[in-house]
């Protein structure tokens, strides 16, 4: 998402900008994938703060009651260099920013056989905010 095309009520906080990234990533890439057994687990880098990660929290409850409604699921805060699995995640968002931003593709051609779905959420807006 790219936060300069993002009208002002959308980046009035960092939780509220990524609401949004959750939103449409619940609606066009997870939602398809889910099943009614499965109790979920939605794990992010350290926030910071127990009152900001009580806030992203509250964000993704928002969104999982919009589309999955359904009550078995958590979240989970911890350091970057403490989960593998982050690190990847990371990585695969950083060449997939490359991509779309720079117009390099040398990351994301060894990862583009992994990625099942690219959105770019403002592609037909053209104004700048700031």
């Amino acid at each position: 998402m790219e936060k300069a095309k993002a009208q002002a009520h959308i980046r009035a906080s960092k939780h509220r900008f990524y609401q949004y990234g959750w939103l449409y990533h619940f609606r066009h890439a997870l939602v398809p994938h889910v099943k009614d057994e499965h109790e979920y687990l939605f794990t992010t880098a350290s926030i910071g703060t127990r009152k900001g990660q009580a806030v992203f929290t509250n964000a993704i409850n928002d969104v999982v009651q919009q589309h999955l409604k359904r009550e078995n699921w958590r979240t989970s805060f911890g350091p970057c260099s403490n989960d593998p699995c982050l690190q990847v995640a990371d990585y695969c968002t950083w060449a997939i920013q490359r991509k779309w931003e720079r117009g390099d593709t040398k990351s994301y051609d060894l990862i583009k056989d992994r990625v099942n779905y690219e959105y770019d959420l403002w592609a037909r807006g053209r104004t700048l905010f700031y």
